[in-house]
């Protein structure tokens, strides 16, 4: 399974003005690159051509350009690659409507700062020494520190392989570094844990454990205070704040997300059991809200807590199933008598058939746990 790992980058001066240089030039021919296969694209489908036709329009210009073989190569294959999400985006519905004819209306274009990739022919690594070694414009750079933590440092002593990407972040210098994780084989399980992900709880488990939202959004409403008062400001040292601040609230968010999904991955793998999810995708879309509500609901990480947990059981060899998210709030676990007012109130549940009382959320933990169980028994069937 491939994965990412990110480490900071702390060159001197000179070294850190010859990357940046490099990174935004080559976004820079990316963008150029970009223009040339939109303007050349396919008439008939509105595709841009492949790889190897870019190749021969661009590649002598990236030469002359100071770009060795390898980065000019990278330039090119990045820009057919953007191309080729956007399409898989449209194809797979991902964009759709004025969306999709927004995305296919116009070249794809790079930020200055943007990932570059570079393979292990323009960037090396001495990790017993934490530093690195990188291709530059302006000649190699070498002996260039790192940092990062002992974790991450020994994943990439153990697991590193392929290409590296150059990217620049708020001023800073990083590396992302791809990493090949072996995958547990994933195991028969007993039985499962039905996670209900919500906003006033982040998630309930069909075993009652609650994971609390509170928290997290009182954190989000005090920097929503704090963001609101700087750009009412608007005064140099109020912007300055706010561009050390951005991102702030999503790494914590993302922590949040981080040690809930390790703790349920890790009682899903200690009790040989599986983990069920609800399917969430398009949940903007299905529910009418408040305008209080939907500035709550757009930024909330329902996806990402999703992400973690698979990514998290597949390494640990944990199956992971997703199921119909409709009425498992509403629906009684006993009697399947499913009705709106069976929820009585938002924590409260009372089945208005058999008289089943409980918190909502561990009620619709306990739905999703049944509905993962029937579509294991299916899918193992077929």
């Amino acid at each position: 399974m491939k994965q990412v790992v990110v480490v900071k980058l702390e060159p001197v001066d000179a070294d850190r003005d010859a990357m940046r240089r490099t990174l935004h030039a080559a976004n820079t021919f990316a963008n150029e690159v970009s223009r040339i296969a939109y303007r050349n694209r396919s008439r008939k489908s509105g595709r841009v051509e492949s790889f190897q036709g870019l190749q021969r329009r661009c590649y002598q210009d990236l030469k002359a350009a100071g770009f060795g073989a390898q980065a000019a190569l990278h330039v090119i294959k990045k820009t057919r690659a953007a191309y080729a999400a956007v399409y898989g985006q449209v194809e797979c519905g991902m964009l759709r409507g004025k969306r999709a004819r927004a995305a296919m209306s116009k070249p794809v274009e790079f930020r200055p700062g943007g990932a570059q990739p570079f393979d292990d022919r323009c960037l090396s690594w001495d990790l017993e020494a934490r530093t690195d070694s990188i291709w530059t414009l302006e000649g190699r750079r070498k002996n260039i520190p790192f940092a990062c933590s002992r974790a991450d440092l020994k994943v990439l002593v153990d697991h590193r392989q392929g290409e590296s990407d150059l990217l620049e972040r708020d001023g800073a210098l990083y590396l992302a570094a791809t990493i090949e994780i072996p995958e547990e084989t994933e195991y028969e399980p007993v039985d499962f844990i039905g996670v209900d992900r919500g906003i006033v709880n982040l998630a309930t488990t069909s075993d009652e454990i609650n994971y609390q939202g509170k928290g997290l959004e009182r954190y989000r409403r005090s920097q929503a205070r704090v963001r609101a008062e700087l750009q009412a400001k608007a005064t140099k040292s109020a912007k300055r704040k706010l561009k050390r601040r951005s991102g702030r609230e999503s790494r914590h968010a993302a922590n949040e997300n981080h040690r809930i999904s390790k703790e349920i991955v890790s009682a899903a793998k200690r009790t040989g059991r599986g983990i069920g999810l609800e399917d969430l995708e398009g949940l903007r879309d299905r529910v009418r809200l408040h305008a209080s509500q939907r500035g709550r609901i757009s930024n909330w990480p329902f996806h990402q807590l999703a992400q973690f947990i698979a990514y998290k059981a597949k390494r640990a060899g944990v199956p992971v199933v997703v199921v119909d998210a409709r009425h498992t709030s509403q629906q009684c676990p006993l009697c399947h008598h499913t009705e709106r007012a069976n929820r009585r109130t938002r924590d409260e549940f009372e089945c208005r058939g058999c008289g089943l009382a409980g918190p909502a959320d561990v009620i619709a933990a306990v739905n999703v746990r049944a509905r993962s169980r029937m579509a294991w028994a299916v899918s193992q069937r077929s």
